[in-house]
Formats: C-alpha cells, structure tokens, sequence
C-alpha cells in the first residue's frame, strides 16, 4: 500500500511520545526559536496538513482565473505529498514577507511556495529534498543593453521583495533595489520603465512569456546565474520525522513520474532536477 512506510514512522513517532510521556500537543525540545516542532503524528492524527502558501504566485500557487480554485505547481504537488501522508491538505495563504512569520508562530506545518534553499535558511528550518531546480535571470528591457551581467547591475534599479534570495543577490552585485510584494509588482515596474531590471526565477519568467506574450514582448533575458535555485518545502526546525516523510513522499512520486508529469503541464520539461 502506497502509505504503508510513512504511517510505520507514524507509528514509531506516536510511541515514542507515548514513551517519554508526553502529549502530543507539548513543545519538543527540538524546537528552536523559531518555531516548535511539528510532528508527523501530530499531522496524522489531526489528519491535516496546513500548508502556508501566497496563492498569488504564478505557476506555483495562483487562483485559476483569477478568482477559481488555488492551483499551480506547487500547490498540486504539496497535495500529492498529503495524500501519500495520509493527510488532507488545508491551505492558508498569506504575502510572502509574512510566510516565515507564519511558520514560526505554528500557523502552517509547512511552507509551498517555491522557497529557495540557502544556508540561513537551512540553519532555521528543516528543509525537504528540492523538487524544482532553475536558474535565476536577470530582465530587462528588449532594447536595454547596458544590462549584460549580474555584476553590470552595480548602480542600477531593480524591484525585488526584501526577504527573497533576489533581494540579497541584487544587493550584492550593488543595485539600489526597490521592495515590492512579488513578480507582479516586479515586472509591472520594469514594464513602466521604472526600475532598469528585476531578477527572479526563470521558470517565472518563461511561464509569464507564456501567459502575457503581448508584454512580455518587450523584455529580455540579458543574463542567467551561475548556480540554480532549487526550491524546497519548509517545516519547523526539529520537525525531523515530518521532513522525513515529505521526502519519502517526495520519492515515491518522483519514481512515479507524477512530479515529472507535474513540471510537463506546468513548464513543458521536467524541472525538478
């Protein structure tokens, strides 16, 4: 059966606690500043796992049309990951400058989001095995050619939101970076001619080409990063038998070929490796 090794190490989470006599609700100890534990009998016995996500971000988690039903890469393959946790998925959506907040105040057992794996982040947080990997790109105006590097941003204006790894990389390369919300806000500023560039994702650059050609027509991809991003899910530091079994999860489905057939409808090619 397809949840069979994931609700063994349900069990043995349950009876460990039962073990050390405490309830399943109590703080861990292996919890951090930065939020308690989840455990995975937590999850299972709740039956739910709450999941953060922006619900705006597409094609990782978006309302189909605008007001339909949440969707998105992201948002479908955290269900899947539900399901092989025998768990329905309950979705709470928030800006992504608040998504940390809300994990670290138990609001989500996990972030979907496409949240890009760093060593701050790996320091904080319990990270699950990536399942996206792209490189970053920098965008720029189709006629804009002073713009051909990461390093030729020294001095120009991005847009980028404060808490994401772009924010940090434009900062570096010496930009004065504008914050705004996410892409939208980003590429909407570029488009005006307001900022010189933004950077982000490139499947969020290929997916927005994609969906809005008319706009997208006049801009460019004028550089790619030398390391690709890879996203991960994110649960509470210590909640080691959680991401534990996220990453079964995950393996299962990729040896599946769901996650493959998820990046096909999405992207057109397998992005998560």
């Amino acid at each position: 059966m397809k949840h069979s090794r994931l609700a063994l190490i349900g069990f043995v989470a349950t009876t460990a606690l039962a073990l050390a006599g405490c309830s399943s609700d109590a703080p861990s100890e292996a919890g951090s500043a930065f939020g308690a534990d989840t455990s995975l009998s937590d999850v299972q016995e709740a039956g739910v796992l709450t999941v953060g996500t922006e619900g705006t971000y597409r094609p990782f988690s978006f309302h189909a049309g605008g007001t339909g039903d949440l969707t998105g890469y992201d948002v479908e393959l955290v269900t899947a990951v539900a399901d092989k946790l025998g768990v329905e998925p309950e979705f709470e959506e928030t800006q992504w400058d608040a998504i940390f907040a809300g994990l670290d105040s138990q609001r989500f057992d996990i972030i979907a989001n496409q949240v890009s794996i760093n060593e701050e982040r790996q320091a904080k947080y319990e990270l699950s095995d990536p399942y996206a990997v792209s490189p970053g790109v920098v965008i720029v105006a189709k006629d804009n050619s002073d713009i051909t590097s990461v390093e030729s941003l020294e001095g120009k204006t991005t847009a980028q939101s404060l808490s994401s790894n772009w924010y940090e990389l434009a900062t570096k390369a010496g930009a004065n970076v504008e914050a705004v919300e996410g892409w939208a806000q980003a590429v909407a500023l570029l488009e005006q001619g307001r900022i010189d560039a933004t950077l982000n994702d490139k499947l969020v650059f290929l997916d927005y080409k994609a969906t809005n050609a008319a706009d997208a027509a006049g801009l460019k991809i004028a550089a790619e990063t030398d390391d690709p991003s890879r996203s991960a899910f994110v649960v509470a530091k210590g909640s080691t038998e959680l991401v534990t079994a996220v990453n079964e999860a995950l393996a299962e489905l990729r040896d599946e070929g769901t996650i493959a057939e998820l990046s096909t409808k999405y992207f057109g090619e397998d992005v998560s490796q």
